[in-house]
């Protein structure tokens, strides 16, 4: 009887441990570990040190950045919204892309980056501080959403999604460009910060009512991968 005793007070034990570590991860039910994007929210974010990082040649991303733009197909006065702009790389050449009857809405949760974005005199260029769960965007105000090595930052992607969709007008497109991420063949970096691989965001992308609309096989680092609206 004592034995028995023993090993249920060892049992509940450790599944007290366990809820304690697991608790101590804060996780959220659809989103990453926590801390996920604090050098982004920091007030001390150096903007000219990620200009340096993200618009450099030999950045493939860089290197291919008018190419990716005329494969997404851009009319005059479409509506374009950038979402984790960044340094606001692809600003200038959406503002080109869409006319002065057409509008670019650079969005991200670093108001250093957006400063930076304003500060280009852009005059069909507008910023949006957005959060983690949300972009901030209204409801059916956007034809084209462009995620460009952003998605892996999403820290509440279901929630960042929904949003997402809401503010796509009927017939709006979703395009996301990514890291490859393959054992054996990508990067330790990439292995480390990207949190999964390409069947597994476009399942999540999916599960938020998006299809998968088209690839652009432009790029070797990443993939493209063009979404609608599932109906």
């Amino acid at each position: 009887m004592s034995g028995m005793k023993c090993s249920l007070w060892v049992s509940v034990f450790l599944f007290a441990s366990l809820l304690f570590a697991c608790s101590g991860q804060n996780h959220d039910h659809n989103g990453q570990s926590g801390g996920l994007n604090d050098k982004f929210l920091s007030q001390d974010l150096d903007v000219s040190q990620w200009v340096e990082r993200f618009e450099k040649e030999g950045r493939e991303i860089f290197d291919y950045r008018h190419e990716i733009v005329e494969a997404l197909d851009i009319s005059k006065g479409m509506i374009v919204a950038d979402i984790g702009a960044g340094t606001g790389l692809f600003e200038p050449l959406f503002a080109k892309a869409v006319g002065d009857n057409g509008k670019v809405i650079a969005v991200d949760i670093a108001q250093g980056f957006l400063d930076r974005i304003r500060g280009m005199g852009l005059e069909n260029v507008e910023t949006v501080l957005c959060d983690e769960r949300s972009t901030g965007l209204s409801d059916g105000s956007v034809d084209l959403m462009f995620v460009c090595d952003t998605y892996h930052h999403f820290s509440y992607p279901e929630d960042t999604l929904k949003s997402m969709k809401a503010a796509l007008r009927p017939g709006g497109r979703l395009v996301v460009v990514e890291f490859h991420r393959i054992e054996g063949e990508s990067s330790d970096w990439i292995m480390k910060h990207v949190r999964a691989d390409e069947a597994t965001f476009t399942r999540e992308i999916e599960a938020a009512g998006f299809e998968v609309a088209g690839r652009h096989e432009l790029l070797e680092e990443n993939y493209i991968i063009e979404f609608s609206i599932r109906h």
